[in-house]
C-alpha cells in the first residue's frame, strides 16, 4: 500500500481519492475549500461537489499542503489548469524527487500553451527533474466513484513511473493501460473538452445525431492533427484518451463540457452559464489556447476555430454551424 496526496477536491479529486482509499491505501485529499474539509472530516462526504455521496472512513482530508503531501510517495494534482503553476508554486517546499507525480488535469496552460506535466516541470525542474505521469481516459467522476469499470491510460517517459502507477490503482473499478505517448494523452483529454461544447450546442439546437456523428468524427480529426504537429503518435488519438474520451464527452449527459455548449446552442450568454456553475468546465479556457497554439502550429482545425468564435460572441451558434457547412470542398 501506499501513501498517496490527491491535489484538488472537486468531482474527479474526489472520486479518485475514495477508490485509491478504498484499495486500502492511505490516502490524503487536499481541498481549497474549508466547507469541503469540514463537511470530509466530519461527515465524510464532500458536500459542496458530490453531495449525498458517502466517502471512506479511511480517506484523510486536509486544507494544509504540508500536511497533504508529507510522506505521500505518489502525488495525483487534480486542480483546475488555470492555477496549476501557482499551486504547484506553493506545494514545491514540500516536494521530494523520489515522489511520482500523477497530472490528471485535463487543460492547457492559456498564457504560456502549456501541458498540465509541461507545467509541473517548468516549477518543479529547477530543484529536482520530476517522475511525472499523465492520467487520462473516458470517466466520470460521479460513475467511478459508485463503481463503475472504467478503463484509463497512464503515459510517462519514466517507464518504472508509470507501471507502478498502474499497479497501485489497478482495482475493480479501474483498468489502467500504460504509455509513453504524453503528449498524446494529454492533448487528447484536454482538446476534447473543446469538441464537446460543439457537441452540445448541436444539441441545444434541436438537432439530431447525425451533426453530433459528424463532430465527433472530424472533432478526432482535428484533435490528431494537432497532436501529431506537437509530436504525438496517432495511435494514441485512436485509443482511450483520444476517441474514448471524445466520445464520452460529447455523449454523456453527466459531461460539464457538453451542458455547455447545449445551453449556448439555446442562446444563453456565456458569462450567465459559467456563473450558474459549481464546477469548471475546461473546455471554455482550453478552447482559447488551443486556437493559439494551432495558429502557431499552422495546423487546421476549423471545429475548433468556430466553437471560438461561439464563445467569444462573433457568431451565433447557427451561423457557426452554416460556415463549417459550407466551407471548400475537399477530400476526407
Amino acid at each position: 500500500m501506499k501513501t498517496i496526496a490527491i491535489i484538488g477536491a472537486g468531482n474527479w479529486g474526489t472520486a479518485l481519492a475514495a477508490t485509491l482509499a478504498q484499495l486500502g491505501h492511505a490516502v490524503t485529499l487536499w481541498a481549497y475549500e474549508a466547507e469541503v474539509v469540514e463537511s470530509i472530516r466530519f461527515r465524510h462526504e464532500n458536500d459542496l461537489f458530490m453531495p449525498g455521496i458517502k466517502l471512506p472512513e479511511n480517506l484523510s482530508v486536509t486544507g494544509d499542503l504540508r500536511e497533504a503531501l508529507g510522506g505521500a510517495e505518489i502525488v495525483v494534482t487534480v486542480m483546475p489548469s488555470h492555477v496549476c503553476g501557482a499551486l504547484c508554486q506553493q506545494m514545491l517546499p514540500h516536494l521530494r524527487p523520489d515522489m511520482i507525480f500523477v497530472s490528471a488535469t485535463k487543460g492547457l496552460d492559456t498564457g504560456r500553451l502549456m501541458r498540465m506535466s509541461e507545467v509541473i516541470r517548468s516549477v518543479v525542474g529547477d530543484s529536482f527533474p520530476p517522475r511525472l505521469c499523465a492520467l487520462s481516459g473516458p470517466s466520470f467522476a460521479k460513475e467511478v466513484i459508485r463503481g463503475d469499470p472504467t478503463a484509463l491510460v497512464v503515459a510517462s517517459d519514466d517507464r518504472d513511473a508509470a507501471q507502478q502507477v498502474q499497479r497501485e490503482f489497478a482495482s475493480r473499478v479501474l483498468r489502467l493501460y500504460t504509455s509513453s505517448d504524453v503528449v498524446g494523452v494529454e492533448l487528447g483529454g484536454s482538446v476534447k473538452n473543446v469538441i464537446a461544447l460543439a457537441a452540445g450546442v448541436v444539441e441545444g439546437l434541436g438537432l439530431g445525431h447525425n451533426p453530433t456523428a459528424a463532430l465527433i468524427t472530424r472533432g478526432l480529426a482535428e484533435m490528431t492533427r494537432l497532436a501529431c504537429a506537437c509530436g504525438a503518435k496517432r495511435e494514441t488519438l485512436a485509443g482511450l484518451a483520444g476517441m474514448g474520451d471524445l466520445v464520452l464527452t460529447c455523449t454523456g449527459d453527466l459531461s460539464r463540457n457538453r451542458t455547455v455548449g447545449v445551453e449556448l446552442g439555446k442562446g444563453r450568454k456565456l458569462a450567465d452559464i459559467i456563473g450558474s456553475m459549481r464546477m469548471i468546465a475546461e473546455g471554455v479556457k482550453t478552447t482559447k489556447a488551443t486556437v493559439a497554439l494551432a495558429k502557431k502550429l499552422q495546423v487546421e482545425m476549423p471545429i475548433t476555430f468556430q466553437v471560438h468564435r461561439i464563445l467569444e460572441g462573433e457568431v451565433s451558434p447557427r451561423e457557426a454551424i452554416r460556415e463549417l457547412m459550407e466551407r471548400s470542398l475537399k477530400e476526407e
